[in-house]
């Protein structure tokens, strides 16, 4: 059971108990006698989870970064908030969206929830919409035939490996953002799964071409060549989508980190 709804869950009951005092116990007890344990925590615990639950469920979720895929614009210990009516309103637990507000657009940096096992989510950047033609060959991005506007940066000092990585900026929709690039790793994506829609990928020893279908959307990490990705298991269908990443709000291991990130 997920965390949403064990908060739901957590809320049906501390609401029951709220409205049973409310509308029956509460006329039967002696005035002036203290209330009962359970009607004291139930009253005091129901308006409290109401108040997570909204938010959690309408405005925004937080999402802990677990891993060095959006290395260098997301850390690892990196915690951050998901905007989550960015894309339109969904219904919490069954994910169901009732409400369209926008599309998630090229550059965007997205939480989902994954294609393999929905009760896991990532955060990858938007790289292709339905309809796209994304090519990533010899570790160069193209979106519909025409390359993505990239130039090369300083190089960036991976700490953790204690290695210098390739960095470069890329720019979609007129946000620019960077991207790493280990020169000893090959431009062939390797172990590639069965996944919906395979036949819309070509693969071949420079990288990987793929037309992205109608409702989903083609998702990659921002350290190239050390990201699980929509090259190895595939697209995103617009139902795993959880919301838009946009703000860092604490980083135990780096106090200057909080406040960055769009």
């Amino acid at each position: 059971m997920g965390f949403a709804a064990i908060l739901f869950c957590l809320l049906v009951i501390s609401g029951f108990l709220w409205f049973a005092d409310v509308v029956f116990f509460r006329k039967r007890r002696v005035p002036g006698a203290p209330d009962p344990a359970w009607v004291e925590y139930g009253g005091s615990f129901f308006p409290v989870i109401l108040i997570v639950f909204v938010l959690r469920s309408f405005v925004v979720e937080p999402f802990k970064i677990p891993s060095g895929s959006m290395i260098p614009t997301l850390m690892p210990g990196d915690f951050i908030l998901v905007n989550k009516f960015a894309y339109g309103i969904r219904l919490p637990i069954i994910d169901k969206k009732i409400v369209s507000i926008n599309e998630p657009r090229r550059g965007e940096v997205m939480v989902f929830h994954s294609p393999e096992n929905t009760s896991i989510d990532f955060v990858k950047r938007v790289i292709g919409v339905p309809g796209d033609k994304v090519a990533y060959l010899n570790k160069r991005l193209s979106i519909n035939d025409i390359p993505v506007e990239t130039r090369k940066t300083d190089d960036y000092l991976y700490e953790e490996r204690k290695l210098y990585f390739a960095q470069f900026a890329e720019k979609a929709n007129g946000a620019e953002y960077r991207t790493l690039n280990d020169d000893d790793s090959p431009a062939s994506v390797r172990n590639a799964t069965s996944f919906p829609f395979r036949e819309n990928c070509l693969y071949n020893n420079e990288g990987v071409v793929c037309t992205v279908p109608p409702g989903h959307y083609f998702m990659m990490g921002d350290n190239r060549d050390d990201s699980s990705d929509s090259r190895f298991w595939g697209f995103v269908p617009e139902g795993n989508i959880v919301g838009k990443a946009f703000f860092i709000w604490l980083n135990f291991g780096n106090f200057k980190r909080i406040g960055t990130f769009q």
